[in-house]
């Protein structure tokens, strides 16, 4: 059985900065994407999928070294919920993907648990990249985690 819980996180100013950061990494990662499978689709009537778009994140990856500060997991996500809803369009369950805008206030990431590198340690939470976060109030969590969504 898998079970979420809802904290709210008290960033210090460098944590936060690196946070927007991610948002602003993510967003482009999708937007890239959603423009590059467009093209491909169009041009060469070719379709690309998660591994074909996770083979080009680190030619990306090496081009823009910014990508390389945020959380790879992240981004990585971001490509599986990019493949996500272009499943979810070929079975007309829902509409063709939009490109995401940085004035939208929905933002959001997240980050998948290798190992150990999501955990709590009393009334803090532990992200990748981002260390030690102060948390609203101590977890009740029975379980492993899986993933954090910031």
């Amino acid at each position: 059985m898998e079970c979420g819980e809802k904290f709210r996180i008290y960033p210090n100013d460098e944590q936060e900065v690196l946070i927007n950061k991610t948002f602003g990494c993510c967003r482009l990662v999708w937007n890239f994407f959603l423009n590059g499978r467009d093209f491909e689709y169009d041009v060469e009537g070719i379709i690309f999928n998660y591994y074909d778009c996770s083979k080009l994140l680190k030619t990306l990856k090496r081009k823009k070294t910014f990508l390389k500060e945020v959380d790879s997991t992240a981004l990585q996500r971001e490509l599986k919920n990019l493949d996500n809803s272009f499943n979810r369009f070929s079975n007309k369950v829902s509409g063709y993907p939009k490109f995401k805008t940085r004035k939208d206030f929905r933002q959001s990431y997240t980050s998948v648990n290798n190992g150990a590198n999501i955990r709590f340690e009393g009334n803090c939470i532990h992200l990748p990249k981002l260390g030690l976060i102060r948390i609203s109030h101590k977890p009740r969590i029975n379980g492993r985690i899986l993933s954090a969504t910031v």
